[in-house]
């Protein structure tokens, strides 16, 4: 089969690869029908050392399940699913707290023998637990949507969670990212009151006032801290969903918290130092958020996404096949694509 490999920085490859086999009675083989390129694929095209053994690429796919080990019930050849971005079996201690990502007994895609999701199929493990199956026809139009439950959108509705998010409540949501827009996107179902995107890409910002945003900024560093606090009465936000990873954006997220606000960390940090200092405790700032448990939200959020209450597949506005990919990752790296769907 077809398959996407990394080699180092700017290095994306797209080759033959062995087809996926069970391996383990608690496997599942999937041919993939829809996955993509995420945000964070871009930090290692950006900086990953050069290696002779390619990376398999890609954490979020949904598919047609193909075969079944002998210990996976509830699924069959045939069914449609989608498969959260890392992989568990959703039945140790962390995962029946809502922390797969801490799996016992998982891992990640692309490591480990384990195949990445940008592929023409992949070997699951721990399929009974990972896998969730879709009450739709594998050409269903809503795919789009519904591979957003792998990552983007979960992981936007786990900013908002985390920074306490609800009715009345304020927020900003810093990044115009598709982890950004699907934060937008989750704040609005939740009923936030004002949601403030903070991004300069206009067509991004727009498609975010779609999704519920009541007010853009633009501006970065220091005028956009003061931008927001104008916004706000001079308070900030109670809540602030930062969702690039970048050293600036976490010192804006503090800048336009409201005291006794949340500020909740998505983007994958670029940075090992955070700013907080005797002045955060006085205001009872909570730093909270992190990797999110995709597998723990994805029965919550699925029905609407089945009856287009939420669209959020809208994020992806470039559509290409496996050995395009390539291309795709240097129209997201050139900010020429908000997100990449490829289509095998």
């Amino acid at each position: 089969m077809r398959a996407t490999l990394m080699y180092g920085a700017g290095d994306v490859r797209v080759e033959n690869v062995p087809d996926p086999e069970l391996q383990s009675p608690t496997d599942a083989v999937v041919r993939v029908t829809a996955s993509c390129i995420c945000g964070s694929d871009l930090w290692p095209y950006a900086q990953m050392p050069t290696a002779p053994q390619g990376r398999r690429m890609g954490h979020e796919f949904l598919g047609v399940v193909e075969d079944v080990g002998s210990e996976v019930s509830g699924f069959k050849r045939g069914d449609v699913v989608v498969a959260p971005f890392v992989w568990a079996d959703n039945t140790c201690d962390f995962c029946r707290a809502g922390l797969q990502t801490s799996c016992r007994h998982g891992g990640q895609w692309g490591l480990d023998d384990v195949d990445g999701g940008q592929g023409e199929a992949v070997r699951v493990p721990q399929a009974q637990g990972t896998l969730v199956k879709l009450p739709v026809a594998e050409d269903s139009t809503l795919l789009p949507a519904l591979l957003t439950l792998s990552d983007v959108y979960c992981t936007g509705h786990h900013g908002v969670v985390t920074s306490r998010v609800g009715p009345g409540k304020s927020v900003t949501v810093i990044g115009d990212g598709a982890v950004g827009l699907g934060a937008v996107l989750a704040a609005k179902r939740l009923g936030a009151e004002q949601i403030i995107l903070m991004g300069r890409h206009q067509a991004r910002t727009d498609l975010g006032r779609e999704f519920g945003a009541t007010d853009v900024v633009a501006e970065r560093g220091d005028e956009g801290i003061e931008r927001v606090r104008e916004l706000t009465g001079g308070d900030g936000t109670h809540a602030v969903v930062e969702a690039v990873g970048a050293e600036q954006s976490m010192h804006t997220a503090l800048g336009v918290v409201r005291d006794g606000g949340a500020i909740s960390r998505l983007g994958v940090a670029q940075y090992t130092d955070v700013p907080l200092g005797m002045d955060t405790i006085m205001r009872d700032i909570t730093v909270t958020g992190g990797v999110a448990p995709a597998r723990a939200y994805i029965e919550d959020l699925l029905p609407d996404v089945l009856d287009g209450t939420v669209e959020p597949g809208r994020v992806f506005d470039h559509t290409i096949g496996v050995d395009e990919v390539p291309d795709g990752y240097r129209a997201m790296a050139d900010r020429r694509a908000l997100k990449v769907l490829i289509r095998p």
